[in-house]
């Protein structure tokens, strides 16, 4: 059966997980699919916009599913060398998957309800934009296993919230509820329950289908490449991009659109 479920309608992504009697937490399996299916949605010209959420589980994301922690306890490996790389790189194979939503070249937007814990707070801080329920909270959870989080909050998460915030949630692992996220950015909004809020991405994903794909995967790309540069690198790297991309059949079809006083149509 599968762990993530992904299907496409009128050009949106949908990716649910669906591990509903573990709360959504993610074993092996559901890692691999995860990166599996965000790299075939980044090279699908059919699809874009993703939206990722957590289905019809209580939780968005209970985090990693405990089984596959003990799982590297249990290694076999004598060497103390060899077994603490194994252990390297089997953290870096768990944040393949998270690096692979957000180097996804379609806008991915995460509908979180219920509780986003631990892995779960990794998966979302990846994603391009975030909503939520009222009753949903976020949680650093990894303080309370006696672990430093290692799959990308701790890199990310700084970058979206106030650094003193994201402190705050790493060193106490306190649940932030929904208000409190929409207050430090860490969600675009909050909303009174999951069918609104479901009802308000879906406005959101539908807004984006209906842009340029050319130009909405360039505004990503733009958008990573300024998180991560100064702004003088930054204004270079668009200069270059954009004498790539910017005479396009997108660009004339927009022009077009404009003076005929209709919808733009674009090319997948």
């Amino acid at each position: 059966m599968a762990i993530i479920l992904f299907t496409t309608e009128n050009k949106i992504a949908h990716v649910s997980l669906h591990r509903p009697e573990k709360a959504n937490a993610l074993n092996v399996a559901a890692w691999f699919e995860l990166e599996s299916i965000f790299r075939e949605i980044s090279e699908n010209d059919g699809i874009r916009v993703v939206v990722l959420s957590g289905g019809e589980s209580k939780h968005f994301c209970a985090g990693i599913d405990l089984e596959m922690l003990m799982s590297i306890a249990t290694s076999d490996i004598k060497c103390e060398g060899r077994r603490r790389e194994q252990i390297r790189k089997f953290v870096l194979q768990l944040q393949a998957p998270i690096n692979a939503i957000e180097l996804c070249t379609k806008p991915v937007i995460a509908a979180i309800h219920g509780g986003c814990i631990g892995a779960g707070v990794d998966i979302v801080t990846a994603c391009d934009m975030r909503y939520c329920t009222d009753d949903t909270y976020f949680t650093v959870k990894e303080i309370d296993m006696g672990m430093v989080a290692d799959l990308g909050t701790l890199q990310r998460l700084p970058k979206i919230i106030p650094e003193g915030i994201a402190r705050e949630m790493a060193y106490t692992g306190r649940n932030v509820y929904g208000p409190e996220a929409e207050k430090y950015a860490l969600v675009n909004r909050s909303y009174e329950n999951k069918e609104i809020m479901m009802t308000e991405v879906m406005k959101a994903a539908e807004i984006i289908v209906q842009k340029s794909p050319l130009s909405i995967r360039g505004t990503k790309n733009i958008l990573q490449h300024t998180r991560d540069h100064s702004v003088h690198d930054g204004l270079q790297y668009i200069a270059a991009w954009n004498a790539g991309m910017l005479l396009s059949d997108d660009l004339q079809e927009a022009f077009m659109a404009k003076m005929q006083k209709r919808p733009a149509i674009y090319k997948d």
